[in-house]
């Protein structure tokens, strides 16, 4: 069992950054693919990216890259997600989920955090 908790959140305006991360409890962290979605209201759970469990891949969608980048630290159990020059269309709820396997569909996410939203002002 993995428990993930998301922190970071808030309202930034448009070509700001922000950083999320995401604390998991548990000795297995280190196993575990990390991957972080968004979902904006109105609209479908969206994969963003993901990172291997020993960090050493990882995989951003079209519409974030060159914009953000994942890490972890394995020691501190922690994942984190950096977020450059924002848009109002990142605006959403950010989680953080964890996977056996590598994969960019929501489904194959076994355990996922409560969330934390991002709101960017134009």
């Amino acid at each position: 069992q993995v428990q993930l908790v998301e922190s970071g959140g808030g309202l930034v305006q448009a070509g700001d950054s922000l950083r999320l991360s995401c604390e998991a409890s548990g000795r297995t962290f280190s196993s575990y693919v990390m991957g972080w979605f968004r979902q904006a209201p109105g609209k479908e759970r969206e994969f963003v990216t993901y990172i291997s469990s020993t960090g050493t891949s990882t995989y951003s969608a079209d519409s974030v890259k060159g914009r953000v980048s994942i890490s972890r630290d394995n020691a501190k159990n922690t994942v984190y997600l950096q977020m450059n020059s924002l848009k109002p269309e990142d605006t959403a709820v950010y989680y953080c989920a964890a996977a056996r396997y590598i994969g960019t569909r929501p489904g194959a996410y076994n355990y996922w955090g409560q969330g934390t939203q991002v709101t960017v002002s134009s």
